[in-house]
């Protein structure tokens, strides 16, 4: 295999050089970096990690904490950084975390003394996570969050979920619906619980008399969108549209809607959030609000490896597909 004495000489450089670009140091030119990278892909160098890690103090490892029963939120987002990792020479070590007990700072200890890694992130609801977020603080591990709400020293990305939730009472408002129900987030993803304030400013906006009984909480998993479905669809004066906070649970409240012989959207309109790969297989394909998920999971770790200063900005998109159409009569 090609060594990094093969690199500094291909590239035409010195050895010190070409480590200071393997390990992204600062104070190397463009033409540098460049003239490097060219000779590590045309020789297939590959650098020896655990060198790296003697010679930085460094461990290129990147943990992703979660707690966060939607498989398709967590897996974009993992996709995204496990991506970005391999590209600057780093590994991603996914680790979930429960919500409440002790034991959940015993597998964070464990997963520090063990390997150390060089930095962390966190998707919602751990970003929110008071304790963990001070447990990171005390073990002096930097920590990037996605859509966190409370304060915090640690770098954070926020995400646009009160005007997306208002985008979704504006689409379906102005498709001619009045009774919208609604299935929330569970009450510990606050990020989340911003997308139903979005829809009940949207309501406000358009004059639509709040009825407390068209909001229900969910658990974002298939079967909390079924029961949440059904008790909805259960009161005297039915919506006629329902928004699910997620994608897993709309496509629970469509799979109910089949099994009532209610013809979508003819009968009810549905719309979810994510734009998950379930959101395409579904009949009809479900209108919904795409997430960059790839994309914040690269930039977190950029924020750890890069040390970026400034959160990037996401925009979040509503995806208009089938199952969502004008009110009953309209």
């Amino acid at each position: 295999m090609p060594s990094i004495r093969d690199v500094a000489a291909f590239a035409g450089v010195s050895i010190k050089t070409v480590s200071r670009v393997v390990n992204n140091a600062p104070n190397v030119s463009r033409d540098l970096r460049d003239r490097v990278a060219a000779a590590i892909k045309a020789l297939d160098y590959r650098p020896n990690q655990a060198a790296r890690r003697l010679a930085g103090g460094r461990s290129f490892l990147i943990a992703f904490l979660y707690n966060n029963p939607a498989p398709g939120y967590g897996g974009g987002i993992q996709a995204g950084a496990a991506n970005r990792c391999r590209e600057l020479g780093y590994h991603l070590v996914v680790e979930p975390i429960s919500l409440s007990g002790e034991e959940r700072f015993e597998v964070l200890d464990r997963l520090v003394a063990a390997l150390r890694p060089d930095g962390v992130f966190l998707t919602p609801p751990l970003s929110d996570d008071v304790q963990i977020l001070r447990r990171l603080s005390e073990l002096n591990l930097p920590c990037a969050r996605i859509a966190g709400s409370v304060m915090s020293p640690s770098f954070n990305i926020p995400t646009p979920e009160r005007s997306a939730g208002r985008m979704v009472a504006d689409h379906l408002i102005g498709l001619g619906h009045r009774r919208i129900g609604v299935i929330c987030p569970p009450v510990s993803h606050r990020a989340a619980q911003r997308r139903v304030d979005g829809f009940r400013d949207g309501l406000t906006a358009a004059r639509i008399a709040m009825d407390e009984q068209m909001f229900v909480e969910g658990a974002f998993d298939f079967a909390s969108g079924i029961s949440g479905g059904e008790a909805l669809l259960g009161l005297p004066h039915p919506p006629t549209a329902i928004f699910a906070t997620n994608d897993d649970m709309a496509l629970g409240v469509l799979t109910l809607a089949h099994r009532r012989g209610l013809r979508l959207p003819d009968d009810l309109s549905v719309v979810g959030f994510d734009d998950t790969p379930g959101s395409l297989t579904t009949w009809p394909p479900l209108t919904t609000v795409r997430q960059p998920l790839d994309a914040m999971g690269r930039a977190v770790v950029d924020a750890l490896v890069e040390g970026l200063a400034d959160a990037p900005s996401f925009r979040f998109e509503l995806v208009k597909r089938d199952s969502s159409g004008p009110a009953p009569g309209r």
